[in-house]
């Protein structure tokens, strides 16, 4: 009987799936897994495989940027540079300023949007009651091995895709620095941590100076293909 009632359940939800695919059944955008994600929309338990699909979609990330409030203007394609680069964007900020612009793949930015108005101004604003008016960062492109070891894999930084973020701005001026203020016990190291553990969300990989000493200033974050957070 159990078995019975468990196939019927699958049967139901296989049903649905392909009735909200097909067009059939009429759901929101945001318990619709095939509608672009709404970056304005709070996440759920759908934004993580929308995330994904923008690694392999060019126009449905397209879409997705067109949500996120993000000012970028598109860069020249290198398809025959050493560290090609197609489809990348300079990002110029948004919701929140930067310390400079950055290049980034449009799946990078999409998540930047994402971890910018859901994590990190919901954790300043809980911390601080007040919001973050920049990021400073160490950068994001750069052509190179993981570590800048002479052998081995390219880093993620070879095709835009990560960021490495070194700390960041209150709207009061106050400044927070993973270097500085990571070790400490107060309320800055509180921010710090609860931003870490969201941009978890956002990102497939987030590594802050709990995962080892190349990573003491700052927050290395990226949407590859692999899951870390620490």
């Amino acid at each position: 009987m159990g078995r019975w009632l468990l196939l019927a359940g699958l049967l139901i939800i296989g049903g649905s799936l392909i009735g909200v695919w097909r067009g059939w059944l009429d759901v929101p955008p945001q318990w619709n897994p095939w509608a672009p994600l709404d970056v304005q929309a709070t996440p759920n338990w759908l934004t993580g495989y929308k995330l994904m699909r923008l690694r392999s979609d060019p126009a449905l990330c397209e879409q997705a940027l067109g949500s996120s409030g993000l000012r970028v203007s598109p860069q020249a394609d290198s398809p025959d540079a050493k560290c090609p680069l197609i489809g990348a964007l300079r990002v110029q900020g948004g919701g929140v300023g930067l310390s400079s612009s950055f290049l980034a793949s449009c799946p990078l930015a999409v998540a930047f949007a994402l971890f910018e108005r859901h994590t990190l101004q919901p954790a300043a604003q809980q911390v601080y009651s007040q919001p973050v008016a920049r990021v400073d960062h160490l950068g994001s492109f750069a052509c190179r091995n993981v570590y800048n070891r002479e052998n081995g894999a390219l880093s993620r930084h070879a095709s835009a895709d990560a960021l490495d973020i070194a700390g960041f701005r209150l709207a009061d001026g106050r400044a927070i620095s993973v270097l500085r203020d990571w070790p400490k016990q107060n309320q800055d190291a509180q921010f710090l941590r609860q931003v870490r553990d969201g941009a978890c969300e956002a990102f497939s990989v987030v590594l802050s100076p709990d995962y080892n000493a190349a990573h003491r200033n700052h927050f290395h974050v990226d949407v590859g293909r692999w899951s870390v957070c620490r």
